[in-house]
């Protein structure tokens, strides 16, 4: 018999920067090759995954500049545009990678602003729905990143603005500037050292957007309690892992890839596993947060 799931009511959406969008999004880094240095092996089957995303309610889709080169963009424009308006495709600017594995991150606002264009183009748009800092330059002022992101937002060249790996004082400096969408972070059950990041967005209802939200390790194993209520939710450890992120706050917004489209309808489904107050308990207390 399954566990009675918990009664919490949390929403199923959030409001992410002018449009409300399912909690439950799509990264779609893995649209290009397994190394995110070019393209994909089969370019039409990701062409496939991204409009499969879409058929099963995905309304936000993920992506950056720099995956796959900018193949990721291009692939999204080919199997989605125009695309439709409920869907917000979400970039990233700031960051490059020299070669493949290595991600080193440039906030000249020459740069950010080139980016921004080719991200533009590639898209096929004339407005980024939200444009997220991917990371913070500690060699430029981060007040000329964030205020090089505002002269796009003035400008029409971007709808919203987020920021990508960034705690609570950072945060801070920039919404003295623009104002901040959305926040992306690791953060999954097993990484927790932005669990105080976490709770800020939750007080100041700021979406928490959590890349890399499927932990892997002893807890998924046979034995480790995310399999364990797996068994007794009929469902995945993967699915659980997804759930216990919609249960932790009513403004995180996980955004798994995959590569294949078995396990994007597998994460896509986990948005509708309810967990018991008990079963999430379990989990939280199964590891215990990093320090901050």
């Amino acid at each position: 018999m399954h566990d009675t799931p918990t009664t919490t009511g949390a929403s199923d959406t959030v409001k992410l920067g002018d449009k409300t969008v399912s909690r439950m999004a799509f990264g779609a880094m893995r649209l290009a090759d397994p190394a995110i240095w070019g393209p994909p092996a089969d370019r039409d089957h990701s062409i496939r995954l991204a409009r499969r995303a879409v058929e099963l309610g995905v309304d936000h889709i993920d992506t950056a500049d720099s995956y796959g080169l900018g193949v990721v963009e291009d692939i999204l424009r080919e199997a989605l545009h125009p695309y439709p308006d409920h869907v917000l495709i979400a970039t990233k600017v700031g960051q490059v990678q020299p070669r493949p594995g290595e991600w080193v991150p440039i906030g000249h606002p020459a740069l950010l602003r080139h980016q921004t264009e080719m991200s533009l183009r590639r898209l096929g748009v004339d407005r980024i729905d939200l444009l997220y800092l991917h990371r913070a330059d500690p060699n430029v002022p981060f007040a000329d990143q964030v205020g090089t992101m505002k002269e796009l937002r003035d400008e029409g060249k971007i709808a919203h603005f987020g920021l990508s790996e960034a705690g609570p004082e950072q945060i801070e400096l920039a919404r003295g500037i623009i104002d901040v969408a959305a926040v992306q972070n690791i953060y999954n059950l097993t990484t927790r050292h932005w669990d105080h990041v976490v709770e800020y967005c939750t007080r100041e209802n700021i979406p928490f957007v959590p890349w890399f939200p499927v932990m892997n390790g002893a807890l998924a194993q046979p034995g480790g309690v995310a399999a364990e209520v797996a068994t007794a939710t009929g469902s995945t450890p993967t699915q659980v892992a997804l759930a216990w992120l919609l249960a932790r706050a009513e403004v995180i917004c996980p955004i798994p890839g995959t590569s294949s489209i078995a396990h994007l309808e597998e994460n896509v489904a986990a948005a509708s596993l309810r967990l018991t107050d008990e079963q999430i308990a379990s989990l939280t207390a199964a590891v215990a947060p990093a320090a901050e």
